[in-house]
């Protein structure tokens, strides 16, 4: 069966002039008229000041209501109007717009929580089959268990723009099996909203604009011009979102910014910039949760691009640096990857659920939940071995049941030796037979690292340097 936005989701990849068309108010026709995401089975944001906007002939008066919510305006010169409206105590389900010469009603109109999922390939990979990937696991069972009607999905379609846009394509869909494969939604942002939905028992909206591929600067808006590429995908697939009311953004990317640069500390600036750009285009401090990349054979694979293998782990360190932005979160992922040669690792269901928990901990205040892994705090020197203390270090054991891997220990002539690590008392303590006076230790400093120190709620470690201490502030 063809629904009827797979036509829609089709040809919104190559319809750029219709697209162009589009963003271009109506200056002529008094006709009013919606942005694409303010439309039918759409989720709004039940909050006291929710942005519905659009455009009309300049100066035409404009009538918004939703429910008892009522607000009026008139157009600018440029065509464009804007209300906000209280939707915090409304029953309705009917969002009608009436302009001087037609009225808009958009049905289906469910009151909730919406999030912006962006990035590159790990935040595009969907449920089932794309080419040249394998699917997630269990993606049959995954797909069959997708119907949520209180799950609304709008998939933004690829484009690129070299100024930021008023508009962007798509529509808005209830979740169900078809849909979710239909518009090949994010599969990590799909078991992100699965679980807020049924932990919250409340409406949950996706916006889903993902790119593989690309570097974090395409995303990034402001860019210097002399980088003509710089902010093309934020131009195209998100500019054109503001001001819709979101409850916060999740975002998976950084690949790229290994492969074509090797950022290493780089990187953290150019997160504060992406992060501080898009709080001020939808005018919120939005909470930003993202998603640490995950172990590859970056040197191996990749070879042509990347020839250290500790580039991941710098760029790794760097998303680790961020942290210190306020109203952050990062889920690690040393553990999730089930094929070092594949990028895309399959197991985007504990991705998801792990940015949900960030999510109920982070914003929502769910105290129950423990959303972080160990992070590293100090370290001691006693009797040749560094005694390493770590937040949420609750119950620390060793994933495998084997011996603790992936920790290295460096004296005072700076080489480094693998180490033997073992848990005493709540902390670890790390020591080799080559290094008599410990001066450093690293933890997973590899692109390819897999250790298996956990904490209590079954979380992995995050990867550190203890040469590269995080700031205070990034310590979660």
């Amino acid at each position: 069966m063809r629904l009827p936005f797979l036509a829609a989701i089709a040809t919104s990849f190559v319809a750029a002039s219709f697209i162009a068309a589009s963003f271009i108010p109506l200056t002529c026709a008094a006709a009013v008229r919606l942005p694409a995401i303010l439309s039918e089975h759409m989720v709004l944001q039940r909050a006291v000041d929710t942005p519905v906007w659009g455009w009309a002939a300049p100066g035409e008066a404009v009538s918004v209501s939703f429910g008892d919510a009522t607000a009026g305006t008139r157009a600018g010169a440029d065509g464009r109007w804007q209300v906000r409206l209280d939707l915090r105590a409304v029953r309705a389900d009917t969002l009608r717009v009436r302009g001087a010469a037609n009225e808009i009603a958009v049905g289906d109109v469910l009151l909730g929580d919406v999030w912006l999922a962006s990035g590159q390939s790990n935040m595009q990979k969907p449920l089932g089959e794309r080419r040249g990937e394998r699917p997630t696991f269990d993606h049959v069972a995954e797909i069959a268990a997708a119907d949520a009607p209180e799950l609304r999905l709008f998939k933004v379609a690829r484009n690129r723009a070299t100024r930021p846009a008023d508009d962007v394509a798509g529509e808005w869909v209830r979740c169900s099996p078809e849909a979710v494969q239909a518009t090949q939604f994010s599969a990590a942002a799909y078991f992100f909203g699965r679980r807020l939905q049924r932990e919250l028992g409340r409406p949950i909206g996706l916006i889903d604009a993902s790119v593989g591929g690309t570097r974090i600067e395409l995303w990034t808006p402001g860019e210097a011009p002399a980088a003509p590429e710089h902010g093309v995908l934020y131009n195209a697939m998100v500019a054109g979102l503001a001001p819709f009311a979101l409850t916060g953004v999740i975002w998976y990317q950084g690949e790229s910014n290994v492969i074509d640069s090797d950022d290493g500390a780089a990187y953290a600036p150019k997160m504060a910039a992406l992060i501080e750009r898009w709080r001020a285009a939808f005018g919120r401090d939005l909470p930003f949760y993202y998603v640490q990349i995950a172990p590859h054979l970056y040197h191996v694979v990749r070879h042509a691009k990347v020839i250290d293998p500790e580039s991941a782990a710098r760029l790794r360190q760097a998303q680790a640096a961020a942290l210190a932005i306020p109203g952050t979160g990062m889920v690690v992922t040393t553990d999730l990857a089930d094929d070092l040669a594949d990028i895309h690792p399959r197991d985007k269901k504990t991705v998801g659920q792990r940015l949900a928990n960030l999510a109920l901990a982070g914003t929502y205040g769910r105290r129950d939940i423990e959303p972080y892994g160990p992070v590293f705090r100090a370290m001691q020197v006693r009797d040749r071995r560094a005694l390493l203390a770590f937040d949420h270090a609750d119950g620390l054991f060793a994933s495998d049941g084997k011996a603790l891997s992936w920790f290295d220990v460096a004296g005072a002539d700076g080489r480094w030796y693998p180490a033997t690590a073992t848990i005493e008392r709540g902390m670890v303590a790390v020591a080799s037979p080559q290094v008599a006076q410990p001066r450093a230790v690293r933890f997973g400093w590899d692109e390819a690292a897999q250790p298996n120190l956990v904490n209590g709620a079954g979380l992995p470690a995050l990867p550190f340097h203890t040469d590269q201490p995080l700031p205070p502030a990034a310590r979660r």
